[in-house]
């Protein structure tokens, strides 16, 4: 392998590993930098010094002198940085390479540095450390500087001389320091170590208990009354637009303005629409629920009625729900609909709450809830359409209802400010909601624009990756937010449900606040946040509920991944490191709100590289990121990245015997083998079958989320009420409990987890208007799809990426029972070679094994990052995949033979193997 380094960043590879500094030079080991020896000997003494004092708090010590490059002018001198004037200050000239560096006059132990900056300070900058002012070893790296006060903590220096060396400026003008501080190795500033033991997991799968099944569903989506009356129920959330709405106007040439094309017929992007995104209060009082009793199905029925009630808390004005697609008015592509319902009485003014209905039954006797329940009795009659798809000027006149008919139903929350006033809201009172395909005599259904002027149809079974609950098409150029939707059926109660959990999804665990400005913080989640953590919220992580940026650069830092990290006892088994605990977390925020560096960081050091040559000659870059540790190197530790949320309940709710079924007993032709992890419960302690994370050693997404909140955000829970679980089970059952996020917003996360739906597989084109340029999502080629889909069987990529899976009938959530789903996943553990092995074992799972990652939503991978950061993008555990291509080449084990076929194919066939992928 090769590597490969800026030499821009040259401060910034010569990176810090066991207590904070590194010589600039060369590195070794497998996946990390070490010490040279001069520095390992400095990093000693220092080790001693921070011993010796860690009892007491550090004092502050003063450099003798301060030096720096070319000032802005004579009164902003190096010196004005330690003369104890909060007023004075030095300011280099405006340049990126500027630095300032202190002289204690002989080697001084040096346990935290303070730089307090004027407004103009450091982006990026290199902290060093020299004996002699020559030569310098790096001390920590900062590449997203915050200005106002830095901490540096735990440094465990003994040199003469701190230097910082400007990389890059945050503003125009200089770096602009108010007073540097010092302080000498103590208690307050250094990080001790805690007692460990090893995670526990069960030898194998003997006392397997498969998870409980719940006797009834939380809420029932569908249902069938004893006459053959078919009940549907859905749950609606306030939009900001309709579904086809995007940044451009769009109409049939000829028939309005079409702004998705210029003059020379090529697309623009004037950006989204306001569909699939969330309004401000999204989770106050703007979800409600949506019933259709339908009696196609009732004996002696020739002239089927759909009476439709809407269930609120808030009053609502009525007949705000629009029925049928227009698709004989071109005028109106946007939004438009044939019918607005016909209301039992037209003289009402306002619709008031109405309670929600008991599983399977009606709220009255007949399903007519009052004057705001709506009938539709009709097909109502529309302008008659010519080959071209446009009005050719006849009329096709209303006919009765029959079972089958495609009905587009499209809510609307119009509300009183009188009565969100009541509730203690001054919102918004007026918003749209999503658009639902309703199919007489069966329910909803996921649907995709056709011809003319994408009216809506149902979409075939095959392409339903997250069963009948998957997302439909996006029209609204919201790919953003596409991994960010509730279930097409979610219940109407279940909702509320899920916007409460996206709320805790986006909330900051240290102030309370929402990551979306203008909605209400929530302080009952303000101040849960340790003294160490990754990040804040989950969002942090999972961007739009996606992927984490994956490592791209050098020197960045990693704490928007997971660097797990273990120590090994004498004997050499696995536990948690001592200072670590099982995940290393980065990021620190002082009681005063300013920004600490404890020297935990761990970075990108450089990459390695090699090259692989296709059977067409076509010559792909593979490159890993290597580590660098600003402290201790964990003797074993792998990189993790975020996956997507998505689908996640319905994987929950696989039969265990199910995914035990699909592991062999001896490998296949190919080698394929696949083998279940197994987990112990944390709470009940029973015997569970892994499925979740990379190697599959969470059994449930309550196990999930709680492990997530304290390892990533060092927020306690139910299940691990106290903070040093992070350092094993000893730790945990001995260790103090504090406050934590509660048992109801635990289970409101885990529930929100369970119903984030799949995005459908777009392996079918869309109708778009003559003229009309589709979105990029929507560019779908089908028979090359096709022809990939029928590849990526052929190769046997299906052996570990299961195409099919159906749920049991026992999950909590009615929406994820009896399921057929389409993951691409067998949740097996699978050897991928040598080429993807860490050092990191959980349970069966040791350094080569991986669970297959779902490949559902795959296509979405840039969407979902946001416009923009597609250099962000990785795939993988670790994401240093920067494409799919480079994905399948990392594959090795019992991928090899698969891997091999790919790499043979011809260029044609490669590429539709690729746009199969980019379908899902």
């Amino acid at each position: 392998m090769k590597s490969t380094m800026n030499p821009h960043a040259m401060w910034g590879v010569c990176v810090a590993v066991a207590l904070g500094v590194s010589a600039c030079g060369g590195g070794s080991g497998e996946g990390q930098d070490t010490q040279s020896a001069p520095v390992a000997a400095m990093a000693r003494s220092a080790a001693m010094a921070t011993k010796a004092a860690s009892d007491q708090p550090g004092v502050v010590v003063k450099p003798v002198s301060a030096t720096s490059s070319a000032v802005e002018n004579p009164g902003m001198s190096a010196a004005a940085a330690i003369d104890g004037n909060p007023n004075s200050r030095w300011g280099s000239q405006f340049v990126d390479d500027a630095w300032i560096q202190f002289d204690f006059g002989a080697r001084t132990d040096i346990g935290a540095m303070k730089l307090v900056w004027e407004r103009s300070y450091g982006k990026e900058y290199a902290l060093q450390v020299s004996d002699d002012g020559q030569s310098w070893a790096q001390l920590r790296y900062v590449m997203e500087g915050k200005g106002g006060t830095e901490e540096f903590l735990n440094l465990g220096a003994s040199a003469r001389f701190i230097r910082l060396q400007g990389v890059a400026r945050h503003s125009q003008y200089g770096y602009s320091l108010f007073e540097v501080e010092f302080k000498t190795p103590g208690s307050d500033n250094t990080q001790g170590t805690q007692a460990i033991s090893p995670l526990r997991f069960p030898a194998d799968g003997q006392g397997l208990t498969p998870l409980p099944a719940a006797p009834e569903p939380l809420e029932q989506v569908q249902f069938t009354l004893a006459d053959g009356t078919l009940v549907t129920r859905f749950g609606a959330r306030a939009l900001g637009r309709h579904g086809r709405e995007r940044g451009e106007e769009w109409n049939e040439i000829g028939h309005g303005p079409n702004d998705t094309v210029d003059a020379a017929g090529q697309p623009v992007d004037k950006g989204p629409g306001a569909h699939l995104t969330f309004v401000t209060q999204y989770f106050k009082n703007r979800t409600w629920g949506m019933e259709i009793i339908d009696n196609s199905r009732v004996a002696g029925v020739t002239k089927p009625t759909l009476v439709v009630n809407r269930y609120t808390t808030v009053d609502f004005l009525p007949g705000d729900t629009a029925f049928f697609r227009a698709f004989d008015r071109p005028g109106v592509t946007g939004y438009g609909w044939m019918n607005p319902g016909e209301l039992v009485d037209r003289s009402v003014k306002v619709c008031a709450p109405t309670p929600y209905p008991a599983n399977g039954q009606l709220a009255s006797a007949n399903g007519i809830n009052g004057a705001c329940t709506l009938r539709v009795k009709d097909y109502p009659g529309h302008g008659g359409l010519g080959v071209d798809g446009l009005p050719n000027g006849t009329h096709v006149p209303s006919r009765p209802l029959v079972a089958g008919d495609v009905i587009e139903v499209s809510p609307a929350m119009f509300s009183t400010r009188e009565a969100m006033a009541a509730k203690g809201d001054a919102g918004g009172i007026r918003y749209y909601s999503a658009e639902w395909l309703y199919v007489v005599g069966s329910g909803l259904t996921p649907w995709y624009g056709v011809q003319p002027r994408l009216n809506s149809a149902p979409l075939p079974v095959i392409t339903l990756s997250g069963g009948s609950g998957s997302v439909s098409y996006n029209y609204s150029d919201n790919g953003s937010s596409m991994f960010q939707q509730p279930f097409n059926n979610i219940g109407m109660q279940n909702m509320q449900r899920f916007v409460e959990g996206r709320r805790l999804i986006h909330t900051n665990f240290t102030t309370g606040a929402h990551s979306e400005p203008g909605n209400d913080a929530y302080t009952a989640a303000a101040k849960l946040q340790g003294t160490h953590f990754n990040q804040s919220m989950c969002v942090a992580c999972h961007v739009n509920n996606g992927r984490s940026p994956a490592p791209t650069r050098l020197n960045q830092r990693l704490d928007t991944m997971s660097l797990h990290a273990a120590s090994l006892s004498a004997a050499g088994q696995q536990q948690p490191h001592p200072r670590y605990g099982n995940v290393v977390q980065m990021n620190s925020i002082a009681a005063t709100g300013h920004v600490q560096d404890w020297g935990n960081s761990v970075r990108v050091a450089r990459f390695e590289t090699r090259e692989v040559r296709l059977a067409d000659g076509t010559v792909v870059e593979l490159r890993k990121p290597v580590l660098a540790f600003d402290g201790a190197v964990p003797a074993a530790h792998s990189l993790r990245a975020a996956p997507p949320m998505i689908g996640m309940g319905l994987l929950e709710a696989v039969p265990e015997a199910d995914i035990l079924a699909l592991a062999r007993s001896t490998p296949d032709v190919d080698g394929v083998k696949g083998q279940p992890n197994y987990v112990y419960d944390p709470e009940s302690g029973v015997v569970r079958l892994g499925r979740f994370g990379w190697k599959a050693a969470k059994a449930t997404l309550r196990q999930q989320t709680a492990t997530a909140l304290l390892q990533d955000m060092a927020v306690t829970s139910p299940v691990y009420p106290s903070r040093s679980c992070h350092y094993g089970p000893a730790a945990c059952s001995t260790g103090p409990r504090v406050a934590g996020i509660t048992e109801s917003d635990l289970s409101s996360l885990s529930n929100y987890l369970a119903l984030v739906a799949v995005p459908a597989q777009r392996s079918l084109p869309s109708g778009f208007p003559r003229g009309v340029a589709p979105l990029d999502e929507h560019r779908v080629d089908a028979p090359q799809v096709a022809l990939g889909a029928r590849l990526f069987d052929s190769m046997r990529c299906t052996a570990c990426h299961a195409a099919q899976l159906k749920t049991g009938g026992g999950h909590l959530f009615a929406e994820l029972r009896n399921q057929t789903i389409r993951p691409y996943t067998d949740l097996l553990l699978h050897d991928m070679g040598p080429g993807l092995a860490d050092n990191f074992a959980e349970g069966q799972a040791r350094g080569a094994l991986w669970r297959t990652a779902p490949l559902w939503g795959i296509g979405y991978t840039d969407k979902v990052m946001g416009k923009g950061r597609s250099a962000d993008v990785g795939y993988l555990h670790d994401g240093r995949a920067r494409t799919l291509t480079e994905a399948v080449l990392w594959h090795g084990g019992e991928a090899d033979a698969a891997r091999q076929r790919f790499e043979a194919l011809p260029r044609t066939d490669r590429e539709a193997l690729l746009a199969f992928l980019r379908s899902l």
